[in-house]
């Protein structure tokens, strides 16, 4: 009787762990037989716009001295520490910005172009003003006896 016990718990165990492996691969399966044919061409969408976010998001920054203002082209060059940069710009920014100038420009690279997406001028030259001014100020309170 023993014997006949232990055979039938051997057997359900078998059919147990058969079922539970059957249904494991059934699970992985439907999914994949559902969206059988719609996958291959998101895959191959997916990678390409991908590639394009990236290209598209990765903005870089260099910060350095204008060297050149080209207003025909709508460029400027910026003197960075790996070297020089040629951003092209819109008007108003051509407008705003001088050789000379300290900037800080964030722009993107596509086909070989840079854009511009941000151009900051350092205000270097309003902090010597400022300056200069104070000191005229000290100059004049000891003129004037103070």
């Amino acid at each position: 009787m023993k014997k006949i016990i232990a055979l039938i718990v051997a057997v359900l165990f078998v059919f147990a762990v058969a079922s539970v492996s059957i249904a494991a691969e059934e699970k992985k399966a439907a999914p994949a037989k559902k969206e059988a044919a719609p996958a291959p061409a998101e895959k191959k969408a997916e990678p390409a716009k991908k590639a394009e976010k990236k290209a598209a998001e990765k903005v870089m920054q260099v910060t350095g001295e204008v060297a050149a203002v080209d207003a025909a082209a709508k460029t400027i060059t910026v003197k960075g520490k790996k070297g020089d940069v040629v951003i092209s710009v819109d008007d108003k920014t051509l407008a705003d910005v001088k050789a000379g100038d300290k900037v800080t420009a964030k722009y993107t690279s596509a086909d070989g172009k840079n854009t511009a997406k941000a151009v900051k001028v350092k205000k270097a030259e309003k902090k010597a003003e400022k300056a200069e001014k104070k000191a005229e100020k000290k100059t004049e309170k000891k003129a004037a006896g103070y």
